[in-house]
């Protein structure tokens, strides 16, 4: 008997261990029962079954609609499908048909058996696109945002009428849309919702309280242009008007070139004489080069920072050396300063009716009352050129004589000179070089006349300006007799027989 009974015993051990073999081995391919995906059973699903049933649940929460608020609070919709959504976590599907499916016989069977009683649920991540979502907020909330107005002064008969800005607000697409990814990715619960976008405030240049400090005149300097041509004068005025009434605001740079481009005629410029490699030429906006430096002069005196300033090339006769200020529209040359005060700055910039450029510089002032400030333009050294620099131009007939001034080289350096505390100090501001140029004779070269031609060549090739003028002014006789019907003989090229 209990030879029998332990037999019966191994048997059922045996029949049992039958079944769980036959039971592992009997797996179909797909995932075990009792497995979910969020609220999607995936039992008895292929993994590719099992992907696709995924899909179709998050495409289930594409047509849901959130509300975003932005600006004012002004509402604007989106679906999740329109920016893009879709789940994140593409192995999920590869650790569920794996569950259960680990360890020897008794252990997977037990694993599946488990799964039936206590399922096993795995979490969905999703996500949208985020590109999508900065297009879907700069169309449907950009549109709400509130510009600021700023502020505006104006200088009227030597009074400031000032007007306060009015602030204005944005959304801020980057927080925008990292704060509407975390909620759908993190907090949404599939539902339609509402989503709060962060909204920046824009602070208007130029409050009411900022704009009334400009009260006080932080420099001030003229030069006088009562020896210019009708056409540089207008340039001077031209320029003036195109800077004046600007505002600068604590840490911004004024470029002048920027205000007063381009050298145009439609931009209210005429063709003046300019400088131009070492001789003075005739160039649309010619005289501009005297608004900036008697602004330079107006900025040191309010001791702004000045972040770009060139001297010219040769030296010129509206300020003393060392105090002008360039600029060059080909090669980029630039007159810059940084208002460096605790309050906004206002220029005006203007002309009189005896030739007069003024340049005065209100802000707030802060400079000790009795701070006494001056600056000394030093010549260091001098280079005075020597002769003559002969320019032949054909375009120009026999006997046309043109000259222009020599110009004297110096070298030069500004200081500035403070008194302040009963104590003196000089610091140096700049040093600058002016190139020395020639007198330079423009000489007319063209004649039909071989004998005419070769005669202006010899005067020339001696270098000598009055030579040259009385021979060219024989020669335009020459030509002009000729012209008349009145035969005069040629005179002779130099070393040639005399009559022939």
């Amino acid at each position: 008997m209990k030879l029998a009974g332990i037999g019966s015993a191994v048997l059922s051990g045996l029949a049992t261990i039958l079944i769980l073999f036959v039971s592992v081995r009997a797996d179909d391919g797909t995932i075990h029962n009792g497995i979910f995906a969020d609220d999607v059973s995936l039992g008895g699903m292929t993994e590719q079954e099992a992907e696709e049933a995924i899909e179709d649940y998050v495409g289930y929460f594409g047509d849901r609609t959130i509300t975003l608020y932005s600006v004012n609070n002004e509402a604007s919709t989106v679906t999740p499908a329109e920016i893009g959504l879709h789940w994140t976590n593409r192995d999920l599907v590869g650790k569920a048909y794996d569950e259960g499916r680990s360890g020897n016989v008794v252990r997977r069977y037990k694993a599946k058996k488990d799964l039936e009683l206590n399922q096993e649920v795995f979490h969905v991540e999703w996500d949208v696109d985020d590109e999508l979502v900065k297009d879907v907020l700069e169309e449907r909330c950009s549109i709400y945002d509130v510009e600021p107005v700023n502020g505006t002064i104006e200088r009227t008969d030597g009074v400031f009428q000032v007007t306060g800005g009015t602030g204005g607000a944005m959304v801020d697409i980057e927080a925008s849309a990292a704060r509407l990814e975390h909620f759908l990715s993190s907090e949404w619960d599939g539902n339609d919702a509402e989503v709060t976008l962060c909204v920046t405030e824009n602070r208007p240049k130029g409050t009411e309280e900022e704009l009334s400090l400009v009260k006080d005149v932080l420099g001030t300097y003229h030069t006088s242009y009562k020896t210019s041509s009708a056409a540089r004068s207008a340039n001077i005025k031209n320029g003036s008007s195109l800077i004046n009434g600007n505002v600068i605001y604590p840490g911004e740079e004024f470029s002048f070139y920027d205000h007063v481009k381009p050298f145009t005629f439609d931009n209210g410029y005429q063709i003046a004489a300019a400088y131009a490699s070492g001789q003075v030429v005739d160039s649309v906006g010619g005289g501009i080069c005297q608004v900036s430096s008697t602004l330079y002069n107006a900025v040191l005196l309010s001791e702004l920072e000045v972040t770009e300033r060139r001297n010219h090339g040769m030296i010129v006769t509206y300020v003393d050396p060392a105090r002008d200020a360039t600029i060059a529209e080909s090669a980029g040359t630039d007159f810059r300063f940084v208002n460096n005060t605790d309050a906004p700055i206002y220029l005006e910039a203007y002309t009189t009716d005896d030739k007069q450029v003024y340049m005065t510089i209100y802000g707030h002032e802060t400079r000790p009352a009795d701070r006494v400030l001056s600056y000394e333009s030093e010549v260091v050294s001098k280079t005075v050129p020597e002769g003559i620099a002969v320019i032949q131009d054909a375009a120009h007939p026999v006997g046309y004589i043109s000259t222009q001034s020599a110009h004297v080289g110096y070298k030069a350096n500004l200081w500035k000179v403070v008194t302040e505390n009963g104590e003196t100090t000089r610091e140096l501001v700049n040093s600058s070089t002016y190139k020395p140029a020639p007198r330079y004779v423009t000489v007319g070269i063209a004649s039909a006349d071989p004998n005419v031609q070769a005669v202006m060549a010899n005067a020339i090739a001696t270098g000598d300006e009055d030579t040259i003028k009385a021979t060219a002014a024989t020669c335009k006789a020459i030509e002009e007799a000729a012209a008349a019907g009145i035969p005069l003989p040629a005179p002779a090229p130099e070393g040639a027989p005399e009559g022939e």
